[in-house]
């Protein structure tokens, strides 16, 4: 499946400098730029008609900006609005975050950090676009802290939602160390890596060349073999790869490296659900906590979040009031600990294979009947997680 070029309008004030935001933008985008003063705000559409995605730069704070950002979100309301600002963004980021404005970036920022918030902006608006195009249900899976059990989480609901007949795959976003192929015990003979450089267009039939197959019915497209592969694997790629899987199986579930990586928001903003795992002790809970709070300022609501806790029962001086506590809000998954997990990850193996009736693996058929349970109640393609205006603010101290 191509990927037409993302078409995006820059509108500066003379203050602004148009080549660092144009270097910074993501491979495989155009872009046009225009002066406030050459316009106004009741003419500056004209300028391109066909513009996907608007940004809008700001010297300190100027009064024109204001009324153009209201202006572009009256006029196109489904079309992000990012603004560009230079100095504080007290009191400024709330009246351009009122006129209409979906992100802001703060400058100065180092190019890197430019192009990643920049990024965000762009695999939002990806992700929000044709949501009615994908039929099946997407599941990332989150964990802010490695070593908390995403992957052991990833492939027991994926094992959990095959067994039950649903059409299941596994995508491993984990891209320079991912571990789907050994915990699934699957050979990587054709990567993800291998299908990014193959070329040409996607459709179910070349992406279904590029799949393994567990024995439980699942499949799985699995990591790079090496981490310097990693960098073919692009978030405009990755969004294709997603929209051809979710048209031909149930459910896709995709197993993310503990960062908001561009490859990571990409997924995010293309998910049906978020399931964000942690695990009970100090250091986890604190990035848990964090994890969901960069979510809410990405614009997802906490309550929309699926939260699996997982060695639940491990008695480490910390008390699900606690947890509570400290989250905000009850776990809704709570997986106990076990001695066959770690043997059965070594033999290739899911608890909810080798220990059908053990604590874990009914935990994890519970996660896998709420999924279930959901699709049949609201269908993806009708709620998609990344749909909707949203907020999110990118400093240069910083960022998710």
């Amino acid at each position: 499946m191509s990927t037409r070029p993302l078409q995006i309008l820059i509108v500066l004030e003379d203050g602004i400098d148009s080549v660092p935001l144009e270097e910074a933008l993501p491979p495989g985008t155009r872009s046009r730029v225009v002066f406030i003063a050459d316009l106004g705000p009741t003419d500056f559409a004209a300028a391109d008609p066909d513009n996907e995605l608007l940004i809008v730069g700001s010297d300190g704070h100027s009064d024109r900006v204001l009324p153009l950002i209201e202006a572009a979100a009256r006029q196109r309301p489904e079309r992000p609005v990012v603004v560009v600002h230079t100095g504080s963004p007290n009191g400024f980021m709330q009246r351009a975050f009122d006129a209409g404005a979906d992100d802001l970036i703060t400058l100065p920022l180092p190019p890197a950090q430019l192009a990643f918030a920049l990024e965000k902006a762009v695999a939002r608006r990806r992700g929000n676009a044709n949501p009615s195009s994908s039929t099946g249900t997407m599941i990332t899976v989150l964990g802010p802290k490695g070593g908390t059990g995403k992957t052991l989480t990833t492939c027991n609901l994926a094992v959990a939602l095959a067994t039950s007949g649903q059409r299941t795959v596994v995508v491993d976003l984990d891209l320079q160390f991912g571990d789907i192929g050994l915990a699934l015990g699957l050979q990587p003979e054709r990567t993800i890596y291998d299908l990014a450089v193959a070329g040409g267009s996607l459709d179910g039939e070349k992406v279904d060349a590029f799949l393994a197959e567990h024995e439980s019915g699942a499949r799985a497209l699995l990591a790079p073999l090496r981490p310097d592969q990693a960098s073919a694997v692009q978030p405009a790629f990755l969004r294709s790869v997603f929209d051809v899987l979710r048209q031909g199986h149930d459910f896709v579930i995709v197993d993310t490296p503990p960062a908001f990586s561009p490859e990571v928001i990409a997924a995010i903003d293309s998910s049906s659900h978020l399931c964000v795992v942690g695990m009970l002790d100090a250091l986890s809970l604190k990035d848990t906590k964090i994890g969901i709070e960069t979510l809410q300022q990405m614009g997802y609501d906490p309550k929309d979040v699926t939260l699996v806790l997982n060695r639940a029962d491990t008695n480490v001086g910390i008390t699900q009031a606690d947890v509570e506590r400290l989250l905000g809000r009850r776990p809704d998954v709570l997986v106990p600990s076990e001695r066959m997990i770690p043997r059965a990850l070594t033999e290739g193996r899911t608890i909810v294979a080798a220990e059908p009736k053990s604590g874990p693996a009914r935990a994890f058929a519970g996660l896998a009947d709420m999924y279930v349970r959901a699709q049949t109640a609201v269908p993806a393609d009708e709620a998609p997680v990344g749909g909707g205006r949203r907020r999110f603010a990118f400093f240069a101290t910083g960022g998710a």
